[in-house]
């Protein structure tokens, strides 16, 4: 149990989370409605999918991850779990800025909403995942790892709701992913039930409400 449980924390790791969503969303045939496609990620183009993958994955993985590699070996942090309440504050405020990056860089080279909703929506939720987050660390350890689940299950729950045709199958798949990183976390005796369930709950809500409240372009 113990080492399934490991290899659930990596496999379902925060900086991980909103590329599945993306997959899910980009792969997993859907339609939002049967004239106008604008906002549904599975009817873009390859070169497209490929582009905004790409983005996420430099500024939502790789970026991320290299820095907290780099934290760790100079000893501001002492594990890439961040295990230690107090050693958050830094990499949550790297992780706020390359989501503000992302944000703005399809801001700035995709103007006017030229890209369905959600490729914007998406990094502006993970702006606001860790700002509360990293005011809420303060007093409890709030689970990353939850919240990353509730990112992927916020937005996919949220995308799912708008189109009028989607495999209702992936929904309990997420929801199920959810649990066993709960789970896991759990068993591993990383954080506490309320520490995890507060960070499914507060990043699921805040993801689903700015996708859904993310204006059309």
């Amino acid at each position: 149990m113990k080492i399934a449980s490991e290899i659930l924390s990596w496999v379902f790791l925060p900086l991980f989370m909103p590329v599945y969503g993306l997959l899910i969303a980009m792969y997993v045939p859907s339609n939002q409605d049967y004239l106008f496609n604008e906002d549904s990620l599975f009817f873009l183009n390859d070169s497209a999918k490929s582009a905004i993958l790409y983005l996420f994955l430099i500024f939502s993985v790789i970026a991320p991850g290299l820095s907290f590699l780099i934290l760790k070996k100079r000893n501001i942090i002492t594990t890439i779990d961040m295990e230690n309440q107090r050693e958050r504050s830094i990499p949550m405020f790297l992780m706020l800025a390359y989501c503000l990056v992302l944000y703005f860089l399809f801001v700035i080279k995709a103007q006017d909403n030229i890209l369905p909703k959600y490729v914007y929506a998406l990094p502006l939720s993970g702006v606001f995942v860790t700002v509360f987050f990293t005011f809420i660390n303060r007093w409890i350890k709030i689970s990353l790892h939850a919240g990353g689940a509730g990112i992927l299950t916020g937005f996919t729950f949220e995308y799912a709701m708008e189109q009028m045709e989607f495999q209702f199958w992936i929904l309990i798949l997420v929801i199920i992913a959810s649990g066993l990183t709960i789970s896991a976390r759990l068993y591993l005796k990383k954080h506490t039930p309320t520490e995890l369930i507060a960070g499914w709950c507060l990043a699921l809500f805040i993801t689903f409400s700015i996708n859904f409240l993310y204006p059309i372009g």
